[in-house]
């Protein structure tokens, strides 16, 4: 089964067709940089630049930075505040021209290590923590994962995704180990309160973990994703494959209710 991922990123978009079966990419990835917030019409244009690109008829699966309730897209911390109760499905599938499935970044990144990845095969508790523009985060056990807004909680005074995002490494130009000294606190206290067995870090500073797991301190055992910053990509596309068929022309906005 082939499916049309697409990653929605706080600096970029990034797709590429995968075959679910396996979890590889069936093209190179293409990647559209959007450095300043788009809004939802401005977004969407991307999105069927992405599909366009592709000539892509079939299964699409949009990973989002945000809580996804159904079709609706409830938060927007890092993307435009526009999006905030948008019904996202509705509006990429227009875009798409065709039905998108649509799901939380961090799950469908979540969904890829599990399957293919840093997870697959292990049934206990897993967290797992995407540090980009900000931290997606997700709650795995026996295999369900759960998606979390864990990069919100409180810590030193505000949102702790303002202190130990990947883009605060680079916006503050923190070193490694100072850098690692905040996120190793912040991972004491989701370790406190959840017990994970395994942490999975994802995004793309997890392809540089050498630089910094040396300063972590966990109790679980602390592991890189595998997909590196591909994992949205292909657990879009897993998603688009379990998701998919409960998406009617209706809902997307393709098609007419039966008379």
């Amino acid at each position: 089964m082939k499916a049309l991922g697409i990653d929605i990123g706080g600096s970029s978009l990034k797709a590429a067709p995968v075959d679910t079966r396996t979890g590889e990419l069936l093209a190179d990835r293409y990647r559209v940089a959007t450095p300043e917030k788009l809004t939802p019409a401005q977004m969407a244009k991307v999105v069927a630049e992405l599909v366009r690109h592709f000539s892509w008829r079939g299964l699409v699966g949009i990973g989002f930075p945000g809580v996804i309730h159904g079709p609706l897209i409830r938060t927007s911390a890092n993307l435009h505040p526009a999006f905030i109760g948008c019904d996202g499905v509705r509006l990429f599938s227009r875009a798409a021209g065709q039905p998108v499935a649509l799901t939380n970044d961090a799950a469908a990144a979540g969904m890829a290590e599990m399957t293919f990845g840093a997870g697959r095969g292990f049934a206990g508790k897993v967290l797992m923590l995407t540090l980009g523009t900000g931290v997606g985060s997700i709650l795995v056990y026996r295999g369900v994962v759960v998606p979390c807004e864990l990069g919100h909680l409180p810590f030193k005074g505000r949102d702790a995704e303002k202190s130990v995002a990947a883009s605060v490494r680079k916006a503050k130009h923190l070193s490694w180990e100072h850098w690692a000294a905040r996120l190793d606190r912040y991972l004491r206290i989701l370790e406190n309160g959840l017990w994970p067995e395994l942490i999975i870090i994802g995004g793309g500073v997890s392809a540089k973990h050498r630089k910094f797991f040396k300063y972590l301190d966990t109790r679980a055992r602390i592991v890189p994703a595998e997909f590196f910053n591909e994992a949205g990509i292909v657990g879009a596309a897993l998603w688009a494959v379990e998701a998919g068929d409960e998406i009617s022309p209706v809902q997307s906005g393709l098609g007419r209710p039966a008379q």
